[in-house]
């Protein structure tokens, strides 16, 4: 890899290297190395600039889950003619809330979520990056409901006319990754795959995909079978039946090495919550919904997918506007 230390034997062995250094062997201040000095970072909860924003809020994690462990389940991952990399990194993250901090006085509990990061990186450092955690998982496994906790935030935060806003297209920093991930097919079929279910084609789910298929979203939650995988989907696209849905990057690979054809894509859900779904009562606010999908496909069809989008960012655009904090 053309500029990265010879130390990494490719991409993949980069972002898992990169990301124990600095997670689980404390190597914070190397995200002065790997994180570029100007890099955008988007996360459902905002938008932050630079690696210095980073690494305070890495601190800060490390001091209230003191115990956190990263275990990356995939890298799933693009280049493009410039050389710029995007790797779409899975992760399954374990934590005790030892400390008071974000989530509160610390309740001694244990949770285990997952989470998808994409980075794009050139030259050994990361300069541009979309991040979405299960903060929903992480509230309900800590005792809280992920609605109550939204309206404690927004509290904390100074109410609705000052709490920190949400994630929206609108405060968006243009970053140096232009690329929208490959033409690999098994990407373009995830995708089709999205937007047929996005289009109310929920049949599509019962008659295509693995009949064992295990699907894993937010709030923690894991399901099997078509029917499940179809209700997660129904209950998220009916609380916003007339939000635009739209696909911003998707890489599909088939390498062999012992992996199963699979994809990553990064979405979003832009409009108003106008439906009764898995955000209950519709209200009419305006909610932009960042989410991002890894999908594993089988003899039978797609046969694992991961969802994630972050509950407590939709419930805090949903209270903010309605007045409910």
């Amino acid at each position: 890899m053309k500029g990265f230390d010879p130390k990494f034997s490719d991409f993949p062995d980069y972002i898992i290297r990169i990301t124990k250094e600095i997670w689980e062997d404390r190597g914070i201040e190397t995200l002065n190395q790997y994180y570029a000095p100007e890099i955008p970072v988007r996360t459902p909860m905002g938008v932050s600039v630079g690696n210095q924003p980073v690494i305070a809020a890495t601190m800060a994690t490390c001091h209230e889950f003191p115990d956190r462990q990263i275990y990356t389940e995939d890298v799933i991952w693009s280049q493009d003619e410039s050389g710029h990399f995007l790797s779409s990194h899975r992760l399954c993250t374990t934590s005790t809330h030892l400390r008071d901090g974000l989530f509160g006085p610390a309740t001694g509990k244990a949770f285990k979520v997952n989470v998808i990061a994409d980075c794009a990186a050139r030259e050994n450092a990361i300069d541009d990056e979309w991040l979405v955690r299960d903060y929903g998982g992480i509230v309900a496994q800590l005792g809280m409901e992920p609605r109550t906790f939204a309206q404690d935030l927004i509290r904390a935060e100074g109410g609705p006319e000052k709490a920190r806003p949400a994630f929206t297209p609108a405060m968006d920093v243009p970053g140096p990754y232009k690329s929208t991930g490959n033409g690999n097919a098994w990407g373009q079929r995830y995708a089709d795959s999205l937007q047929r279910i996005m289009g109310a084609d929920f049949n599509h789910i019962l008659e295509d995909y693995d009949r064992a298929v295990m699907g894993h979203y937010p709030g923690a939650r894991s399901v099997v079978s078509r029917e499940e995988v179809s209700a997660f989907w129904l209950g998220l696209r009916s609380s916003f039946p007339s939000a635009t849905f739209t696909i911003h990057h998707k890489i599909g690979m088939d390498e062999g090495n012992h992996m199963p054809p699979r994809a990553a894509i990064r979405w979003s859900l832009d409009g108003v919550h106008d439906g009764w779904g898995t955000f209950g009562r519709p209200t009419g606010a305006k909610v932009h919904v960042m989410g991002m999908c890894h999908a594993e496909f089988g003899p039978w069809g797609l046969r694992r997918e991961w969802a994630l989008y972050d509950e407590i960012a939709i419930w805090k655009q949903i209270l903010m506007q309605t007045g409910e904090a």
